[in-house]
């Protein structure tokens, strides 16, 4: 089944319009059918070998989400430690919205499971490759929906484990904060706050890495 030129049109707005979101509407919910779609999304990601190694924990005991809220403050203010003179700078960016959203997702990379198709000379690359596949789909599903989607990576994945139980081999990859926005930004937060800008260089080379390319 082909495309038309309209949803073919609609798929590239999506992905430009696509942002990391950091401000979310308090009090605001996303619908039990609405989140469903999103996690089909997900797992109708690509994954190596279709070894499938993401589970998403859904975060609803509102005591646990403040203990992940406090320890990713806690690491966000060790990261300031390592950013020199641009410590008060990094301090000054708002890096999560764990509180405010609505939805507070986790995603984990599981146990391996032993698959080697594909993955037998890149085994921890791949499974993580097809992790972020399906964080990727959920992303755009939800710009889609209309929801904002943030990626907190503040965080030491020993303590979050701990904090979820998780079995001996998984992971805890990304902390996702799912939810209505007040408005999408217009532009990445990070070029908006002047805090770095998209690299203006070639991303695709032919052949081989130039000698001269960065």
């Amino acid at each position: 089944m082909d495309f038309t030129p309209t949803e073919r049109d609609s798929f590239y707005r999506l992905v430009a319009e696509r942002r990391d979101m950091r401000h979310f509407t308090p009090g605001a919910q996303v619908a039990p059918e609405v989140l469903q779609r999103l996690l089909t999304a997900a797992r109708q990601a690509p994954s190596v070998g279709m070894m499938e190694p993401t589970r998403f924990i859904r975060i609803t005991n509102a005591a646990l989400r403040e203990q992940l809220y406090a320890h990713v403050q806690a690491e966000r203010q060790r990261t300031a430690e390592t950013m020199g003179e641009r410590r008060e700078a990094f301090l000054q960016l708002r890096v999560e919205g764990i509180r405010e959203a609505a939805e507070l997702l986790v995603a984990v990379l599981a146990p391996d499971d032993g698959t080697v198709f594909g993955r037998r000379t890149l085994p921890q690359e791949m499974a993580l490759a097809s992790l972020a596949c399906a964080i990727q789909n959920l992303w755009l599903a939800a710009r889609v929906e209309n929801l904002g989607l943030g990626w907190v990576s503040f965080f030491d994945p020993q303590v979050v484990g701990d904090l979820l139980r998780v079995p001996a081999g998984a992971r805890p990859m990304a902390m996702l904060c799912v939810g209505p926005v007040p408005d999408f930004y217009s532009k990445p937060m990070l070029e908006k706050t002047g805090w770095r800008q998209r690299a203006d260089r070639p991303l695709c080379y032919d052949n081989a890495w130039p000698a001269d390319a960065p």
